[in-house]
């Protein structure tokens, strides 16, 4: 039975810590703010003179820290997907705030010390010109039941607020998680359509030949060479160029470029990282978007040699080696940049927009620094 006990209450804290593992600085913040909160509300529930109705609002203040505490320790739910869980327990946590502050309804002087906390988040995520903000910002203290039932609206409605921009930033990552996915299955998909099927549409090019290559093998019924990434031919036997690029292709062709693009991809995400600013929320708004550049660069070198054998490109529809294959493939993989930059930009809009302490006043705008600056100019 101790056993049994022991082995469950390890599979527990594994669980927690593989569910925890992207926000545990988060919901250890949140585990304090229950204690903070339910200290309040015991200090608050130990006057003799309350009323049935205030010590109604506590009791339900005390359910909501319960549940709170519950969201945090994974017993009673499986959400878990990038810090979820730490969004609801803050919202079990507003509401205990909220009906503790309401339980000063008889007596709302005493809530004056707290006022200058419950203003601050007010201010934080209401724009100055919403009429809840503006209702509290001349207070400078408590002193009815009028105000108090003003000040608690105001507070609710940002909390309100923030949840909506805590949202906004989880849909995000779902989203650029989902998109990335995708891609990276379809990717995959490519690669192993082109090595079952490696002449279907081969990646491969034709120059022509010099006129010392064509002295040098004059049993070559053609004028031109068959180059793929991981193979070439400069004496074509056959009159025919479809059937000459069969005999070179290979399924390791798209491979071979899909890989090349992806490592191109991922020297761009690393270079990326000097204007990455992080993040105090629970949702890798950054990671996500680095997470996105792999598959794209895998795919943008794949299409971007597509149009080249195409002659999309004037001048450079005839590559004349392998290694001028591989080499534009890692161009193309690294220029998957013109795209993502849009996402990269969408994300930190999305993290500016979840306020905090330390984000700038509603209303005002920061100046871009020089990588922003240089974005915009379309460097």
């Amino acid at each position: 039975m101790a056993g049994n006990r022991l082995q469950r209450a390890a599979t527990g804290r594994l669980r927690e810590w593989w569910r925890e593992r992207r926000s545990w600085e988060l919901s250890e913040e949140a585990r304090a703010n229950v204690r903070t909160v339910g200290a309040l509300v015991t200090v608050r529930e130990a006057v003799p003179s309350l009323t049935d109705e205030a010590r109604t609002m506590l009791q339900g203040a005390r359910r909501e820290l319960e549940a709170a505490d519950t969201v945090l320790l994974f017993d009673e739910h499986r959400r878990s997907p990038l810090g979820s869980h730490v969004t609801a327990a803050h919202l079990h946590l507003n509401a205990a705030r909220l009906l503790w502050a309401r339980s000063f309804v008889t007596s709302p002087q005493d809530v004056s010390p707290y006022l200058a906390g419950l203003k601050a988040v007010v201010n934080e995520h209401l724009p100055p010109g919403d009429p809840r903000r503006k209702s509290v910002e001349g207070l400078q203290g408590i002193s009815s039941a009028d105000e108090l039932v003003r000040l608690t609206e105001a507070v609710e409605a940002a909390q309100a607020v923030a949840l909506r921009e805590k949202l906004r930033a989880a849909s995000f990552v779902r989203i650029v998680c989902c998109v990335a996915g995708f891609l990276m299955l379809l990717a995959a998909g490519v690669a192993v359509l082109t090595s079952v099927w490696s002449q279907a549409v081969p990646m491969c090019f034709n120059p022509s030949q010099s006129i010392g290559s064509v002295a040098t093998a004059p049993e070559s019924p053609v004028s031109y060479r068959v180059v793929c990434p991981i193979g070439s031919d400069d004496s074509p036997r056959s009159p025919d160029l479809d059937d000459n690029v069969k005999a070179v292709a290979t399924w390791g062709d798209y491979v071979v470029v899909e890989v090349v693009g992806l490592v191109a991809a991922g020297v761009a995400a690393a270079s990326a990282l000097r204007k990455i600013r992080g993040t105090s929320t629970p949702y890798p708004v950054p990671v996500a978007s680095a997470l996105l550049k792999l598959p794209a660069g895998a795919l943008t070198a794949v299409l971007g040699l597509l149009l080249m054998r195409g002659g999309f490109v004037p001048g450079l529809s005839s590559l004349d080696s392998s290694a001028q294959i591989i080499a534009w493939a890692v161009v193309f993989g690294y220029s998957q940049e013109l795209f993502t930059k849009f996402v990269d930009r969408r994300g930190q809009m999305v993290l500016d927009a979840v306020r905090g302490p330390t984000s700038p006043p509603q209303g005002t705008a920061t100046a871009p620094g020089p990588a922003a600056a240089s974005d915009s100019a379309g460097v």
